[in-house]
């Protein structure tokens, strides 16, 4: 089947559009600053001494074991109980998405995220810091559930793929500012941790301020009986007045949409298989690349293998900038090459990295002692080129296939179990590693690895493509005209 339509539906690039995508894109740079703060922030002393002085104790013995100095399990709570929230009011988001529209659901989230800002940089105590972070996750749970679904419903099919993007674009920007403001702030005592928590107001009141800007879904106002305002929005979002088939197809589709009542039991449907295997298995693979042990912990990662505080904390801006700029690639080539191919050749790339990063700490780190210059330089080039495969495959095409694949009845309920498996592994990954390195040690490096040759299988055989095909038409030329799930179609 030809997916290469790329003028379905008449459509121009109006600014009003660029705006709307670039507010609500937004919600990751909130979430991508989350990720990335709190690595940089876990190593500054001043922050340790106050909540974690049991870690700063055991940092400061010479001879502590290099894989296990920050095995703490209240320190990896600190970054996962942001994610565990996260989990539970994805769900919330996605009735939130569904009755009341992407919009409101976007304007919670930021709401969210200021009270999370406020009481992460204002922490007094562990709990009050911990507060903070779970007021955090719980805008990230409804951030991640509406934005990537808005994205998806306003871009035009032929550049649905790097209007998605967008999201994980600004979530890697966000881990670089997060990583530029820390090695700023690090050399602030006492108070340095105060101010990067502090900061992530800054992103959160653009997105409050981009939330009440940006237009409603043409497919959400549909969906709740507001024809007229969504055949008027969606001319503003195109750009033209003849929208007229674009129209007929949304409305169609929401036709179907309502004779569903209750559609998280209509995921447990046959015809709901294909679309809810990929959507999940996308997000639990995403963290199994182990993207998330690197980003999460870059500073205490090169810390560990050698570096000083300061460089270990200009070594993360590095990633970080190799991060953001490798997903403008992802935006350039995932509606030219597809989908399947940068998925495939980011396995590749990814399995090298990790398996040469393994034998070099495996041979050349012991427990006490420390790599040489020139083998610490090839670990950051390793993590570089990991985190640049990473950057233009698994980490906007997680967000952007789950988005476009469930039909728009199941849509919100679909992409709200995506967006929790997300952040379930998430939280698993934020609160295992650290133990993980301290028992496994270089061998951790060895257990990602396994996991992207899973990974490049699953892509091989079950991952239809989806350049180029009109969300809404996607059961038809995907699902239907796929080899393995065609048997699931009624």
């Amino acid at each position: 089947m030809d997916t290469t339509e790329k003028n379905t539906f008449p459509s121009k690039l109006t600014a009003y559009a660029v705006i709307s995508w670039i507010l609500a894109a937004f919600g990751g740079l909130m979430f991508g600053y989350d990720i990335g703060i709190s690595g940089g922030v876990t190593g500054m002393d001043d922050f340790l001494i106050k909540f974690f002085p049991r870690v700063h104790e055991r940092k400061l013995h010479a001879t502590e074991d290099n894989y296990c100095k920050y095995d703490d399990q209240k320190l990896q709570l600190f970054t996962s109980s942001l994610y565990l929230a996260a989990l539970v009011f994805s769900f919330v988001a996605s009735k939130m998405c569904e009755k009341c529209g992407r919009k409101p659901t976007i304007l919670v989230a930021s709401g969210f995220f200021l009270a999370g800002a406020g009481l992460s940089g204002g922490a007094q105590n562990i709990e009050m810091l911990i507060v903070g972070r779970i007021f955090l996750g719980v805008g990230v749970g409804f951030g991640n559930e509406a934005v990537p679904l808005f994205l998806s419903e306003i871009a035009p099919v032929h550049r649905r793929g790097a209007v998605n993007i967008l999201f994980q674009l600004f979530v890697t920007i966000g881990i670089l500012i997060a990583n530029l403001v820390n090695y700023g702030t690090a050399k602030m005592h006492p108070n340095g941790w105060r101010v990067s928590l502090g900061l992530a107001s800054v992103p959160a009141a653009v997105l409050l301020v981009g939330s009440v800007i940006i237009s409603e879904t043409p497919t959400s106002l549909v969906e709740n009986g507001k024809e007229e305002e969504g055949y008027e929005a969606l001319k503003k979002i195109r750009g033209v007045s003849n929208v007229d088939d674009e129209f007929k197809q949304i409305k169609n589709a929401c036709v179907v949409s309502q004779q569903v009542k209750n559609p998280f039991r209509s995921l447990m449907k046959r015809a709901s298989v294909p679309p809810l295997v990929i959507g999940i298995s996308l997000q639990v693979f995403q963290q199994f690349t182990g993207i998330n042990a690197i980003m999460f912990y870059a500073p205490v990662l090169f810390e560990t293998v050698g570096f000083k505080n300061d460089a270990s904390l200009l070594s993360s801006v590095i990633t970080g900038t190799v991060n953001v700029l490798s997903t403008l690639v992802s935006i350039y080539a995932v509606d030219r090459i597809g989908r399947r191919k940068l998925l495939l050749q980011a396995c590749i790339q990814m399995f090298l990295c990790m398996i040469t990063i393994g034998f070099l700490l495996r041979f050349e780190l012991t427990a006490t002692g420390s790599l040489t210059k020139p083998v610490a330089a090839l670990i950051v080039v390793l993590v570089c080129l990991f985190v640049m495969s990473f950057a233009w495959s698994w980490g906007p095409l997680g967000w952007l296939i789950p988005s476009e694949t469930f039909p728009v009845e199941t849509r919100a309920a679909g992409f709200a179990f995506a967006v929790s498996t997300n952040m379930l592994f998430t939280f698993i990954i934020a609160q295992a590693f650290l133990s993980m390195m301290c028992h496994l040690r270089a061998y951790i490096f060895f257990f990602f690895a396994a996991w992207i040759l899973v990974m490049s299988v699953f892509v091989v055989f079950l991952l239809p493509e989806t350049k180029n095909v009109p969300i809404d038409l996607i059961a038809q030329r995907v699902w239907k005209q796929h080899p393995v799930w065609r048997r699931f179609m009624d």
